[in-house]
């Protein structure tokens, strides 16, 4: 190395020197010189580089053995002391670390800048995979080997640990989130319904996740604060008469026909409204059963609303990330209509089929927008099927209510059996069952569109479900008036009667006060709100049996013997009649939705219902499953659902405002039993709430409720509220009205800049053709004329073959390209009509005249015309 600087030197010095005689000597003598000094110089360079490379050789070799000899001895310490080893490597690395000039430590920051960035945008890359791995680990290897290195100072290991202990807290997170999907029940079964059935049928599992969810939070409510309370601090069983069998039913309290129909020891107990008790506070915490009761059952409304309102804006915020369907519809529907969390080849058929449908329609519709149809037929045929459906309606709910009275007769009436006994509940099951297929056929007269279709025969199941229950509602309600006239009755007995038996002893003359009397001998009264709440129950447990053997006979029983009868049946059975039946999403959640407003209703008259409908809600998940999975296959026509979220999320609050009213109006309007329940001895079941406010607030407190609950707040409360939604609503609507027109100026001020490129892409094309027309115009005018030397040297040139065959491969150029018409005209001729068009030409308008200067004519040997 020494040897090679002083020869650079020795050049650098010997450069003046060359330049001075250089002036000295002519060219000749110089370029002799030159090579000659070349040639030396090249040799003796030769020379020196070998024998350079051996001294180098040489002292490679003696570096090596000593760095040897110094790590063997470094690894002799390290063995005998390993702490000093460790303290001289930290202090190496301090030291490296020291060395970092400011440039480098700015570089290393923005490479390491430049790595980040990489690592966030690596999805959006349009690389293969094994690029983007290799490239990931590289990128976070690099930081995490150099991002500690960008502190100063001292304060480079706080900055390294800062970054180390935000790595792991990215990782703990990241851990955290994968636990707690870990944690999500039925993930992966659902997951594995996805796969095979689609995210449509998917979806009804995940509604019903989330609808068990709901209720257990109802049951953790109305158990905790109602139920728990009552079973640990309040009366036993047997201590009071409302907690009692009477004696004429302790015979036939344990039979099982009897427990079946709610009745017996079922009836007393903890399940139905009648058996808690009007105390104001019971055990030695002095709890406040009645207004718990009373303000559990509000809040299970007002927690279901807020969790459906909730949810209901979740999914309106999800869906707003979607494309817009009115533009490009045959765009959207090639590029994201798949849906990707298909695993089942007959799945992924059926879908292929879907979207191929999909195409169909949208060319029908372009088609039948201008086709014209009888409309009056159709019209026609259309008011018939709506005729037929409302009368159905109407006759299913007819049948309910003659149902329901007939009930009435036969509990007044003994040894009656069990299907007089369950006539309302099993009517009103098969009435769900079999009008739903009905309405389909005849929804085949109206020929409407698939879609609009669907959403007619839901609405239709909706308002057959909702006039059930409501005609069911009403005929309860009658029933209720008719037990309130026969309690009047008994609650006078009943005081006779224990007025005459304790008073006894005064007639008799008897000091001895006579034994307390038996609480099974006390006459009872009716309680009609236990018996609303057997009739939900009762509802509720035969909507689950029925559910579950349609499941087994309708789809197990009949897959298997579709499956094993097949090979020896007259026809196919796999592709013809009965063949696999298919999940119908749409009837089982409206099943579900309409459960959930039973259980609601019921929920105030039997606390006891929330936790049945959770076992319901927990089997129907795994049986539902299973059957799926075994005994359905994959629709015709699987769509997304994430379009129908909302709908059927509108229908669930639609049903909760609905279950509202019936208890509400109880509340408000009916007296309580006199000797059941928790509200007993009241006037109204509200009255709880202005007893517990006088007897347990101060009077300022009284005061204020009091004004709070005059009719003349409340009604301008209302007001207020209604305008408030009003003004949201129309703010709402002009932020859309707002949103579609900036829509339409950017949609606008895309094409435009689509036109302008597109006009801009012609207008350079025509002018290119322009200058290849005016070349020879715009040279002459903007060259110099030249001399008489440079005539004759043209002419020269002209004349020697290379300039001969450069004319041949310019003509040969300008009749193979693009543009071989289009040939200039001889010298000094004007052209009045313009060129034959052309590719480029054709766009542009060009001038119809154009007068060309004498010149030669390009491409043409000299002397022709």
């Amino acid at each position: 190395n020494k040897n090679g600087e002083e020869a650079d030197l020795e050049e650098d010095a010997e450069v003046p020197r060359q330049k001075r005689t250089a002036k000295k000597k002519s060219h000749k003598m110089n370029d002799s010189d030159g090579e000659s000094e070349a040639e030396e110089g090249a040799s003796g360079k030769k020379k020196g580089d070998k024998k350079a490379s051996i001294k180098d050789q040489k002292e490679a070799e003696n570096k090596e053995k000593q760095t040897n000899k110094k790590e063997k001895e470094q690894n002799k310490k390290r063995k005998k002391n390993p702490s000093e080893s460790s303290s001289s490597s930290s202090a190496s690395n301090s030291s490296d670390e020291e060395s970092l000039s400011e440039e480098e430590l700015a570089r290393l920051m923005e490479q390491v800048e430049e790595k980040k960035k990489l690592i966030s945008t690596m999805r959006n890359k349009p690389w293969r995979m094994m690029k983007k791995l290799a490239l990931l680990r590289e990128a976070q290897a690099f930081v995490e080997k150099f991002e500690g290195a960008l502190g100063k100072g001292k304060g480079k290991k706080f900055y390294a640990y800062k970054m180390m202990m935000a790595k792991k807290w990215v990782k703990f997170k990241r851990d955290f989130d994968n636990f707690k999907t870990q944690c999500i029940p039925w993930e992966m079964k659902i997951k594995e319904v996805e796969s095979h059935f689609g995210s449509s049928v998917a979806s009804y599992f995940i509604f019903l996740r989330w609808m068990y969810g709901v209720n257990l939070v109802l049951f953790g409510l109305i158990f905790g604060l109602v139920i728990i309370p009552e079973i640990l601090m309040g009366m036993p069983y047997g201590s009071i008469p409302r907690k009692t069998v009477p004696r004429a039913e302790q015979a036939t309290a344990m039979d099982f026909s009897v427990l079946w129909d709610f009745e017996g020891y079922i009836k007393y107990s903890a399940v139905f409204y009648g058996y808690y008790n009007n105390q104001r506070t019971i055990g030695w915490l002095k709890y406040r059963l009645p207004m718990a009761y009373f303000m559990v059952g509000v809040s299970v409304f007002g927690y279901s609303l807020m969790v459906v309102i909730r949810s209901m804006a979740r999914n309106a915020n999800e869906s707003t990330g979607d494309g817009d369907d009115n533009n490009f519809t045959f765009s959207w529907k090639m590029f994201t209509s798949w849906d990707y969390l298909i695993g089942n080849p007959e799945t992924a058929d059926n879908k292929f089929a879907s979207i191929t449908t999909s195409f169909k329609e949208s060319i029908v519709d372009e088609q039948e927008s201008n086709k014209d149809e009888n409309i009056h037929l159709r019209r026609f045929l259309r008011v018939l099927a709506n005729v037929l459906i409302i009368c159905c309606l109407c006759g299913s709910g007819y049948l309910i209510y003659f149902v329901v009275k007939r009930s009435q007769n036969f509990s007044k009436m003994q040894n009656i059996g069990w299907y007089e006994r369950n006539e309302v509940e099993i009517v009103m099951s098969l009435l769900g069952m079999f009008c739903p297929p009905l309405f389909e056929t005849i929804a085949a007269l109206e020929d409407y569109h698939p879609r609009i279709g669907l959403k007619w025969q839901l609405g239709r199941i909706f308002a057959l479900f909702l006039g059930n229950l409501y005609t069911f509602l009403l005929a309860l309600m009658d029933d209720v008036n008719e037990k309130l006239t026969e309690e009047v009755a008994i609650k006078n007995i009943t005081y006779w009667t224990l007025f005459s038996y304790y008073n006894s002893s005064a007639v008799n003359n008897s000091d001895v006060t006579p034994p307390p009397l038996d609480p099974a001998d006390v006459p009872r009264g009716p309680c009609w709100e236990t018996t609303v709440g057997i009739e939900f129950v009762r509802l509720t447990v035969s909507d689950i049996l029925v559910t579950y053997v349609t499941i087994l006979v309708g789809d197990f029983i009949r897959a298997c013997f579709v499956r094993f009868v097949n090979y020896c049946w007259c026809w196919d059975l796999e592709a013809g009649f009965p063949s696999y039946a298919e999940f119908d999403i749409s009837g089982n959640v409206l099943g579900l939705i309409f459960n959930q407003g039973m259980i609601w209703m019921g929920s105030f008259y039997a606390p006891g219902l929330v936790g049945i409908n959770v076992l319901r809600l927990l089997t129907s998940m795994y049986f539902q499953c299973w059957a799926v999975m075994t005994s359905n296959v994959p629709h015709e026509r699987v769509f997304k659902a994430s379009k129908s979220n909302n709908f059927y999320m509108g229908l669930l609050l639609l049903i909760l405002f609905l279950s509202l009213l019936p208890v509400a109006y109880t509340i408000m309007s009916l007296p309580p039993s006199f000797d059941c329940g928790p509200f007993s001895g009241k006037k109204k079941m509200f009255d709880v709430i202005q007893e517990t406010i006088k007897q347990d607030f101060p009077l300022f407190v009284a005061k204020i409720f009091s004004y709070v609950a005059n009719p003349g707040l409340i009604i301008p409360a209302v007001l207020l509220m209604v305008l408030a939604i009003y003004y949201l609503n129309a703010v709402a609507e002009a932020y859309q009205h707002a949103n579609t027109e900036l829509k339409k100026k950017m949609q606008m001020q895309r094409e435009e800049e689509k036109n302008k490129r597109n006009n801009k892409a012609t207008t350079n094309s025509a002018m290119q053709d322009l200058e290849d027309l005016l070349v020879p115009s715009a040279k002459s005018m903007s060259q110099p004329k030249p001399t008489e030397e440079e005539n004759k040297s043209d002419s020269t040139k002209r004349n020697s073959p290379a300039k001969k065959e450069g004319n041949m491969a310019r003509n040969s150029n300008t009749t193979n390209s693009g543009r071989g018409d289009m040939q200039a005209p001889p010298p000094s001729v004007t052209i009045t009509r313009p060129p034959r068009p052309s590719l480029r030409a054709s766009h542009h308008k060009q001038p119809k005249s154009v007068t060309y200067q004498p010149g030669p004519y390009p491409g043409m040997g000299r002397g022709k015309p």
